[in-house]
C-alpha cells in the first residue's frame, strides 16, 4: 500500500533526507538511531501520556461552530489546540523532545522559535523537567511577541534576541543551528517544526500525532464515523497540520487542505507562500520547496504572522502537494485578520494569527452541507492582540454583517 509517511532513509518522496555540516553528523545519526525505540518504549509512553492529560491538558475539545458551520455550509468542527497549556499545539511537541533529550543524557535544551510559543512551551517543558535552555529569537519577532519574552525568561530560559537577515524565524533557526556546532555534545536542539534533518520531522509529526489520533474518536462519538469529509491546518513549517493529518494521511476519503501564508499577495515580493512560491532547494538540514531567487540565494519571507513567516516547509507537506495528496491555499493578511475577527464575533474564540490563516481559506472553499470538516485552531490569539487592535476600525463592520446574517436582515 502507498504511504505517504517517511521511509526508512528519511525522505517523503524526494523531500526531507538530512543536509548537515561534518560537526553535527554524530548528533544527528545518533537520535536517529535512537528516537523510534525510546518513543516507542513503554516507560517514555507512559510518562508522556500523563504530562499530556494531567499537565498540558489533553485532550483538547473538538468543538461543534454552530454559527461558523450556518455560515460556510458545512457541519464545522475546530479542534481546538489553543486551550492547551502554553495556548498552543507546539507543548505536545516540546514536552516530548526534552523527555528525549534526557533520556539521551542531554544536559542543555535550545530552540528557535517565531511567534513565540514553541519558545514558551520548550522553556515550560525545561522548568518541569529542571533543563537549562536558551532560545533563539529574531528581534523582529522578540519586539512584536514581547509578552511572549518576558513568559520565556519568567520560566527561566535565556532568550538571545537575532539580529541576522530580516530578523525572523530563518534567521532564528540559523543562530540556532550555529549554536549547536559548537556545542554538540551536551546540547540537545527542540526543533518545534516539522523541519530541518531526519528524524526531527518525523519525530516532530509522531509526537504531534496525538492530535489526529483524538480527532478520530471524538468524531467517533459525535458523528457516529471516526473521518471527516475534510482537514484544514494553517501550514508555516507545518507542525500542527502534521498533527492533524497523521492518522489520516493514507486514507483517500479524507481531503486535506492546507493554507500558507499570502503576506501582501503571492506576486508582491512580501509573501511566505512557500508551497506557491518555492522551489527545491536545501534549508535548514532538509531538500525541500524553498522561496529562493534564480541563483539559489534564499529570500526574506513575509506574513504578518510571525509563525508563518519561514522561507521554507516540512518535506512531508512539500511531497502531498506534489503527489496531489492536499489541496493549498495562500490566504493573504488581509483575509487572515478578518477571518480572525469572523471567529472572534461568532464563536467567541480568538485564535492566533496563524490559526486566523486557515480560517481565511474557508471563503476559498466549495462544500456541501452535510460535509463533516475539522479544521484545527493551533493557538489562541492573545500574542496577537496588538496586531489585531491595528486593524480594528477596518473590520468593525464585521458585527454588524454577522448580527444581519444571523437575523436574515
Amino acid at each position: 500500500m502507498k504511504t505517504y509517511l517517511v521511509d526508512k532513509e528519511g525522505y517523503y518522496g524526494e523531500f526531507g533526507g538530512a543536509y548537515i555540516p561534518e560537526i553535527l553528523h554524530q548528533c544527528v545519526e545518533d537520535l536517529q538511531k535512537v528516537y523510534l525505540t525510546i518513543l516507542e518504549s513503554d516507560d517514555f509512553q507512559q510518562e508522556f501520556r500523563q504530562l499530556l492529560k494531567d499537565y498540558a491538558g489533553r485532550p483538547s475539545p473538538l468543538y461543534y461552530a454552530n454559527r461558523l458551520s450556518n455560515r460556510y455550509g458545512a457541519k464545522i468542527y475546530l479542534k481546538r489546540e489553543d486551550l492547551n497549556h502554553t495556548r498552543a499545539h507546539k507543548i505536545n511537541n516540546a514536552l516530548g523532545q526534552v523527555l528525549l533529550a534526557k533520556r539521551m543524557s542531554k544536559t542543555h535544551i535550545i530552540a528557535e522559535t517565531g511567534a513565540g510559543q514553541h519558545g514558551v512551551a520548550t522553556a515550560t517543558a525545561c522548568a518541569l523537567l529542571n533543563l537549562p535552555c536558551t532560545i533563539f529569537m529574531g528581534k523582529t519577532d522578540v519586539e512584536r511577541q514581547h509578552i511572549n519574552v518576558e513568559k520565556m525568561k519568567m520560566l527561566g530560559a535565556k532568550v538571545h534576541p537575532v539580529t541576522s537577515g530580516n530578523m525572523t524565524l530563518k534567521d532564528a533557526t540559523n543562530e540556532a543551528i550555529r549554536y549547536w556546532v559548537c556545542h554538540p555534545e551536551d546540547t540537545y536542539y527542540v526543533i518545534g517544526s516539522t523541519v530541518g534533518p531526519h528524524p526531527y520531522p518525523d519525530m516532530v509529526a509522531r509526537l504531534q500525532s496525538v492530535i489526529s489520533e483524538e480527532i478520530k474518536w471524538q468524531l467517533r462519538e459525535k458523528e457516529g464515523r471516526d473521518y471527516p469529509d475534510y482537514l484544514m491546518a494553517c501550514v508555516g513549517g507545518g507542525s500542527n497540520a502534521a498533527g492533524t493529518i497523521y492518522h489520516y494521511i493514507d486514507d483517500l476519503r479524507v481531503q486535506i487542505v492546507l493554507a500558507e501564508a499570502g503576506g501582501k499577495g503571492i506576486n508582491t515580493g512580501m509573501s511566505a507562500a512557500t508551497i506557491q512560491l518555492g522551489r527545491m532547494g536545501i534549508i535548514h538540514g532538509s531538500k525541500t520547496l524553498v522561496i529562493q531567487s534564480k541563483d539559489g540565494q534564499i529570500e526574506e519571507p513575509y506574513s504578518i504572522s510571525a509563525g508563518l513567516d519561514y522561507p521554507g516547509i516540512g518535506p512531508m507537506h512539500a511531497n502531498l502537494v506534489k503527489q496531489k495528496r492536499a489541496k493549498v491555499i495562500a490566504v493573504n493578511d488581509d483575509e487572515a485578520i478578518h477571518a480572525g475577527y469572523e471567529l472572534t464575533r461568532l464563536e467567541g474564540i480568538i485564535p492566533a494569527l496563524e490559526s486566523a490563516h486557515v480560517l481565511g481559506a474557508l471563503p476559498h472553499m466549495h462544500f456541501k452541507k452535510d460535509d463533516i470538516v475539522v479544521l484545527t485552531v493551533s493557538g489562541r490569539g492573545d500574542k496577537d492582540i496588538e496586531t489585531y487592535l491595528k486593524y480594528q476600525n477596518q473590520f468593525k463592520n464585521i458585527l454588524y454583517e454577522n448580527f444581519c446574517l444571523s437575523h436574515q436582515l
